[in-house]
């Protein structure tokens, strides 16, 4: 059986976006996917970098011990995966800000599926302000 949560969402504004037509790149609505698997060498990765080395990372009895089913992604290695799906689709964007809320754990080798949708856009001088609402989805197969 195949489950779908939605484990995090909320707003963010992109900022400074330089593009010949507003129109034409993105309109109010559009939405934009990522799919992605992080593995134990991203997590271990994102620990070297962010000095992050909380036992809910690295061993499946602390994780278990605190209520959950095995290791934890680090929240702020699978919050990135915003800006790359705008980066990757819009050169040049400044990501200005970012609210999170972190409503389900993502656990080491799930696939998860990041949507950036456009709900405001506006022109100011040579760039385009737009809002977006960002919802991380889950897909986990498990066995009945």
């Amino acid at each position: 059986m195949f489950g779908r949560s939605s484990v995090l969402a909320k707003g963010s504004l992109l900022r400074n976006f330089s593009s010949s037509s507003s129109s034409g790149v993105l309109k109010i609505g559009d939405i934009l996917r990522q799919t992605r698997t992080f593995s134990n060498d991203d997590v271990c990765q994102y620990s070297k970098l962010s000095h992050d080395v909380n036992p809910l990372h690295f061993d499946s009895e602390s994780a278990r011990a605190a209520g959950f089913e095995d290791r934890l992604v680090h929240g702020l290695l699978v919050a990135s995966l915003f800006p790359w799906i705008i980066s990757s689709h819009f050169s040049g964007a400044i990501y200005v800000s970012q609210s999170l809320h972190f409503r389900s754990p993502v656990y080491v080798g799930d696939e998860i599926v990041g949507e950036v949708k456009a709900i405001s856009i506006k022109q100011s001088k040579k760039r385009y302000i737009k809002t977006i609402n960002k919802v991380l989805q889950e897909w986990r197969a498990s066995c009945s």
